[in-house]
């Protein structure tokens, strides 16, 4: 535009060329109108687009109505546009008449000139161009905004608003609605949002946050996953990574978090709670730093996030200063101090209130070391390094004292886009001549600040110097002289990338995050699914704060939307990094890339659960089943009455001539407090939607099914009740009886409760004592009359014993009395199931019960020899016994007190220090028995010809299961680590060498160590334990083979015991023990040898579980304490491992069955064994336990991934040497059909499978051995072998887990048939190991023809096939659980599962 010289000698637009330039813009408006008017006459050209390139959009149709003249290239554009596609990556086919070809991209001709037809469906196929997929569109690649089919307002959506915001917002925080189509197609953004799973926001906020950093995402890229080192599924790393991943190349709106979740050991029910995403921050960033140990990364968390800073104290008298180090990963920002009615109006001034030291003074005086009394001090924080990324947490939730309520503050806080941090460092250093006493602590505190101003001001600073260490004598103490660091402010500046933002109130809300792109600059919400871009000005929008007044507690309960969390990184450009692209990622990246390419099959949506009915969990005490509480899930139609479910689940708990109908009914319970909520009298006739709430996907409460006998009444439950069970407890006899519950009011007092009590068990309430049993070894003696039951802490559940009578014990201290002893004891002792092996080694013995009291020992083969196993043992046994007694004599006060036979439990008396016998000859006469005990059931065993166990190294033939490795492996099974935890106050109960141990609970060792034993049990068998000591290792004898067993004795009594559910038939033994939980496995095994019939070493402990499967339980210092009643345990025959050996679970692999993964026995192979060695040790094992009679040139071995068949391990191959052996290895073994075509490692075994689409049909697998990673020898293998000609022979690599099923329907067109690679190890088929997947086919050939009839027939079948090969979810109810990663991951499967 021609410009001239103004007045002002500026230059202004010459009034002709303005003029000019307004008629063009004119000219083109009105040309664009006429345009417009004849396209609304023009006829219109339906396009319907199948995206034939990906498995999971090939069920996709992309819609677009054009105008019949729009031309071919734009048609290109748009169908680039609408799928988010590069134009000109990808190809128009014809979708119904193929012989017609593709579309020229081109082209200028309209659409009615290349064939279609207006006012008709014109349907297209989107198919790869040159054998490679489309390129994904991004913001740079400028598709985005090509075309006016810009749907920007739909995807603006930027978060929840405020109560104030737009008009039509119906609630502080709603969420769009969601749609399984929705997610499908990519964001115009080119950004890939995240599903909520329900109540995962706050997840997904951190992810997208830590996805668009680019330090902390390069370097999870550049972390290499090792398959053999870990479970993929478990691995927290691997599955961020692959997160990360699919963030950055899918091309779905949205993807799902389920396997990151999963792999933190998380549930279901975990979706459905809400954490507070700094909470997130902290557990993920712990759980990665564990993850990471021993890498490259292991330091990551703290090279990043990490920063330091000085809690001091200062003398203002003498000036001495004691300080520490401390370090943090985010610096907590008070936002309204407490007591204060002015919030702070910025970040930089909640900083400075961070660092403003407080002066102690008056009452709140500093006791100073150097003046030796109490002075004023100054205290305070300093800044020492401040980390690269600075985490900033705007401490918006508080409590109100006034209220009790806990609330949010939505005051206003700013916060600038770039951060000075300079004046925060060291702002206050008063230089002192004096040398200053400093503890570096930040190793022991990592991540936390310790300060008044970082805690949750829930409780005022009584004048404690928390976590200041003043003792100069300290080992961790060290001078240093105080240093200043000399910074440039303008290196502490940071930039804000990050705000994560909290919608809603106290008691509820959502989260989203608003992150700024590092490589456009531009800023973005991230809101579940939904990805938009968004403005400074929405940004000023997450401050908080609100129009009008509004006083110090109106927001208790309101809803707002304000930044939460806030993330800055440094401005350093020799250090601030960009995203890596595709093209530069590591080699190990790249492969994952292709693979999850591959593995990508369309997603299939899960079942809406049935709209009317209700779905709940139903418990029911049964009255025959040893009162089990038996579970089960009772699916109800809404409108059927309460009567119609109550007869459904009448039937469904198998009551049917046990109980009446009439004497069931349905109540409101609590599974978690075992509470009883309501009952519905009265309302039969009520449907069962009105009375659950309606139909929903999971209750917060369940239904009991609750029984009575005939001459009983129902007592209403009514809501606000609490629920008590009573136990009385008679202390002549020495039982406790089953429990009684009664109800009552929390507003009730103790008086009134010991009446309700007298009432309902006849008892005098006048010498009642009732104690309540708060938790677990927490008992309280209720002895104030007028205290309420809220007083005394009942809850909506709860436990008391009571006891009235007339002894003396009433006038002892409760924790000295008889009551709390035995209270103790039946706290502590639990019942288990143990079955015992069915025939022991070298004898038949069983176990018979006399009348007369003692037991009989029936052996069959060896009755004649006086020096069998079982009579050494009872022997044995006997001077155990009689060694126990000998300890207690003098101590027994009552001898004539009997027990009853429905005593589970013995009278334990503490006997007084004169009666107790000399612990270390007790001691010495144990460990002489225990040694004596062994070697002569060595010597039995071997003299009477039982010499398959004589050698304690010598495995049993007839060996079941296997134990896991002890000694190479600390976590031998993962749930079994979890389920044995060890307890240090356990270990401390085994240590008898310095007197009485006082317990948690104030009982000492000796209380429970001696006992009394009752003449009325005398019949059954019963042995007391001696517990080991904990030597620091999991073997219960040392090197010479001598017990390091302890005289420390634990309640132990086992009798025999009859199966009723006929699970011990053939001769099942069974016996019911009785057992202190406190005792550790390795005496409880040593108390079991009699009734084995070997020595501890020879025989194994498996724990059997709810769904029947068994983990053996092996660390053998651990105590049982996570066992409890009703636990059952299998005890099998074999011996525990020795050192360089492993458990190795062996696969029988059948390639052409339906299920190709059958397991066959548990074996031990040992390191420098070579593979021909231990297919010569597992043959007769084969032979006998799964009658496999195979020639040892009949069968191979191979590596086993999940169920995908790996490297085949060849006969010369050592352990730990050419092939790497974990503890629970798994291998394959593969029956040959013919010799070994496997005979290097140089070559490639390809398991390969033929489609024949003329007859819809697969054939079977062949396998196919190649010298070379050739595609040329692949092919020509392929046509020897099928007979197809080499040109026309068409290959593709399988997808999945093996077998790699895919239904026949969809195999034609989905797989990448006939890649353009010259060898099988590069992309996209990476085939670098043995066992691959490839399918071939006659290119030839064509798909069979089917009528509509046939087609859907064939799909059913299909379906029905593809879904036995799935995994079904369980139900899972809601549980509340606090936030927590689990390092040990998912579930063990069951081997037979497999």
């Amino acid at each position: 535009m021609e410009m001239v010289p103004s007045e002002e000698n500026q230059l202004v637009p010459k009034e002709g060329m303005f003029w000019s330039c307004r008629q063009s813009i004119f000219n083109e408006m009105k040309k664009r109108f006429s345009q417009i008017e004849n396209a609304s006459e023009e006829p219109r050209v339906l396009c319907i687009v199948q995206d034939t390139t990906n498995a999971k959009t090939v069920n996709e149709r992309l819609t677009l109505n054009l105008p019949a003249s729009t031309t071919l290239s734009k048609l290109f554009e748009d169908v680039a546009h609408k799928a988010s596609y590069v134009n000109g990556t990808f190809d128009l086919a014809w979708g119904k008449t193929g012989d017609m070809g593709s579309l020229d991209p081109s082209s200028e001709t309209s659409l009615t000139e290349s064939g279609f037809e207006p006012g008709k469906r014109n349907f297209l196929q989107l198919t790869d161009k040159d054998g490679e997929q489309p390129q994904i569109a991004s913001d740079e690649s400028g598709t985005a905004g090509s075309s006016g089919l810009d749907d920007s307002s739909q995807e603006r959506f930027i978060g929840p608003l405020p109560r104030d915001g737009t008009v039509g917002c119906s609630s502080d925080y709603s969420s769009p609605s969601y749609s399984y189509s929705s997610i499908l197609n990519k964001s115009d953004t080119g950004y890939v949002g995240l599903v909520n799973q329900a109540m995962t926001c706050y997840l997904n906020s951190l992810l997208q946050t830590l996805f668009m950093t680019p330090e902390f995402r390069n370097a999870l890229y550049n972390w290499e996953f090792e398959e053999s080192e870990e479970d993929p599924v478990t691995s927290i790393p691997y599955q961020l990574q692959r997160l990360f991943l699919l963030l950055q190349t899918s091309k779905k709106r949205a993807i799902e978090t389920t396997d990151v979740t999963r792999s933190f050991g998380w549930d279901s029910s975990e979706a459905w709670q809400q954490h507070d995403v700094q909470e997130l921050c902290r557990v993920m960033f712990d759980a990665l730093e564990q993850k990471w140990k021993q890498t490259e990364q292991a330091d990551l968390i703290n090279q990043l996030y990490q920063g330091k800073l000085k809690d001091y104290v200062r003398c203002l008298e003498c000036g001495y200063e004691s300080w520490r180090i401390d370090t943090y990963l985010d610096i907590p920002l008070v936002i309204r101090p407490f007591g204060a009615s002015q919030a702070y109006g910025s970040v930089e001034e909640a900083l400075q209130a961070f660092v403003q030291p407080e002066t102690l003074d008056g009452a709140n005086q500093y006791f100073c070391e150097r003046c030796k009394k109490k002075c004023d001090a100054r205290k305070g924080l300093r800044f020492l390094h401040f980390p690269y990324l600075l985490t900033l947490q705007l401490k918006r939730f508080d409590f109100d004292y006034t209220t009790m309520h806990r609330i949010k503050l939505n005051d206003r806080m700013s916060f600038p886009e770039e951060l000075d941090m300079g004046p925060f460092i060291d702002v206050e250093d008063e230089k002192s001549p004096q040398t200053e006493s400093c503890t570096d602590s930040g190793a022991e505190n990592e991540g936390s600040c310790h300060s008044d101003q970082m805690s949750n001001d829930f409780s005022a600073d009584d004048g404690v110097d928390e976590g200041i260490c003043l003792d100069s004598a300290s080992s961790t103490e060290r001078v240093l002289k105080p240093k200043v660091p000399n910074l440039n402010t303008s290196s502490l500046t940071f930039e804000l990338f990050s705000v994560m933002v909290h919608s809603g109130s106290a008691a509820g809300g959502h989260y989203y995050a608003c992150i700024k792109s590092f490589s456009d600059g531009q800023w973005y919400s991230f809101n579940d699914q939904h990805v938009s871009k968004i403005t400074q000005e929405d940004i000023r929008k997450t401050y908080g704060g609100s129009s009008g007044s509004r006083g110090y507690y109106s927001s208790a309960f309101a809803s707002s939307t304000n930044a939460y969390m806030l993330i800055y990184r440094l401005k350093d450009p020799s250090r601030n990094a960009k995203y890596l692209d595709c093209e530069d990622f590591p080699e190990h990246i790249k492969h994952l890339v292709q693979r999850e390419k591959e593995s990508e099959e369309q997603e299939k949506r899960q079942r809406e659960i049935e709209r009317n009915t209700c779905k709940i969990k139903l418990f029911c005490m049964h009255p025959v089943k040893m009162m089990a509480m038996m579970e089960n899930k009772l699916e109800v139609h809404k409108d059927k009455t309460l009567r119609e479910a109550t007869e459904m689940a009448y039937k469904l708990m198998e009551l049917d001539g046990v109980v009446p109908l009439d004497c069931c009914r349905l109540v409101k319970y609590d599974e978690f407090h075992e509470y009883l909520e309501r009952s519905y009298e009265g309302e039969d006739d009520t449907p069962m939607g009105l009375l659950l709430g309606g139909v929903k996907s999971s209750y917060m409460f369940d239904l009991l099914l609750e029984t009575r006998r005939a001459e009983q009444v129902f007592q209403p439950y009514k809501p606000g009740e609490v629920m008590v069970k009573v136990h009385v407890v008679d202390l002549k006899t020495d039982t406790i009886a089953p429990p009684v519950s009664i109800r009552a009011y929390l507003n009730q007092s103790i008086t009134e409760f010991k009446q309700l009590i007298a009432q309902a068990t006849e008892l005098s309430a006048e010498t009642m004592r009732v104690v309540l049993e708060r938790c677990y070894n927490d008992l309280r003696l209720l002895y104030v009359p007028n205290k309420t039951l809220k007083a005394e802490g009942f809850f909506r559940s709860n436990k008391v014993f009571v006891e009235s009578s007339e002894s003396p014990d009433h006038q002892v201290t409760f924790t000295d009395s008889l009551l709390w002893k035995l209270l103790d004891r039946h706290g502590n002792t639990i019942r288990l199931f143990v079955s015992l092996p069915v025939q022991s080694p070298g004898t038949n013995r069983t176990i018979c019960q006399k009348v007369g009291g003692e037991t009989e020992e029936c052996s069959e083969g060896s009755k004649g020899n006086r020096n069998s196993v079982e009579t050494i043992l009872e022997e044995s046994t006997e001077k155990l016994k009689n060694l126990s007694l000998q300890q207690q004599q003098g101590s027994s006060t009552s001898d004539s007190q009997k027990s009853s036979d429905t005593s589970d439990f013995e009278h334990i008396e503490s006997p007084s220090p004169s009666q107790e016998p000399d612990s270390s000859s007790v001691s010495a006469v144990v460990a002489v028995d225990n040694r004596e005990l062994e070697n002569r059931i060595r010597a039995a065993s071997g003299g009477s010809g039982g010499g398959a166990y004589s050698d304690p190294e010598t495995q049993f033939p007839g060996e079941e299961r296997s134990d896991s490795e002890v000694n190479n492996d600390r976590s031998t099974s993962s749930v079994d680590s979890d389920i044995l935890s060890s307890s240090h106050s356990s270990d401390t109960l085994c240590n008898a060498d310095s007197g009485p141990i006082q317990l948690a609970n104030g009982l000492d060792s000796h209380s429970i160590t001696s006992s009394r034993r009752s003449k009325a049990n005398e019949g059954k068998k019963e042995t007391w334990d001696t517990a080991e000591e904990d030597s620091g290792t999991d073997s219960e004898y040392d090197e010479n083979g001598k017990s390091k067993a302890e005289s420390y004795y634990l309640y132990f009594r086992a009798e025999p015991y009859a199966q009723e559910d006929g699970s011990g038939e053939g001769g099942q033994k069974c016996v019911l023990v009785h057992v202190d939980k406190r005792i550790t496995l390795s005496a409880f095994k040593q108390n079991l040898e009699p009734f084995v019939g070997v020595t501890s070493t020879q025989f194994k402990v498996f724990r059997i579980y709810a769904n029947n499967q068994e983990f053996e339980s092996v660390r053998l210092n651990e105590t049982l304490s996570s066992f409890s009643d009703d636990n059952k345990i299998t005890i099998r025959l074999g011996r525990a491992l020795k050192k360089g050996e492993y458990r190795v679970k062996v696969y029988q692999l059948l390639v052409n069955d339906a299920e190709p993964c059958k397991f066959l026995v548990d074996t031990v192979f040992a390191k420098g064994m070579t593979v021909k060695q231990s297919k010569e040790e597992l043959m007769p094992q084969l032979k006998d336990q799964c009658k496999l009679d195979l020639n040892i040139d009949k069968f191979r071995l191979r590596k086993k991934t999940w169920k995908n068949p790996g490297t085949v391990f060849l006969d010369y191959h050592v352990y730990e040497e050419d092939i790497n052996i974990s503890s629970n290895w798994e291998v394959f073994l593969e029956v040959l059909d013919g010799p070994e075509k496997m005979k290097s490692m140089s070559q490639l075994a390809v398991l390969t499978r033929r489609w024949t689409p003329a007859q819809m049909k697969l054939e079977p697998f062949q396998e196919v051995v190649l010298e070379s990673s050739s595609v040329e020898e692949l092919k020509e293998k392929l046509s020897e072998i099928s007979g197809i000609p080499l040109e026309n022979l068409e290959f593709a690599k399988g997808r999945g887990t093996f077998p790699c099923d895919i239904s026949v329907l969809e195999i034609h067109q989905d797989l990448d048939w006939n890649p353009k690679v010259s060898t099988l190890n590069v992309w996209p088929l990476y085939i670098c190991d043995d066992g691959a997947v490839v399918f071939y086919r006659d290119s030839t050939e064509e798909p069979m023809e089917q009528s509509e009839d046939e087609r859907n027939e064939l799909m059913k079948k299909e379906s029905s096939r593809l879904l036995k090969t799935g995994h079904r979810v369980s139900y899972s109810p809601r549980k509340e659980k606090a936030l927590k990663i689990y390092l040990d991951g998912g579930p063990v499967k069951d081997p037979g599962q497999d």
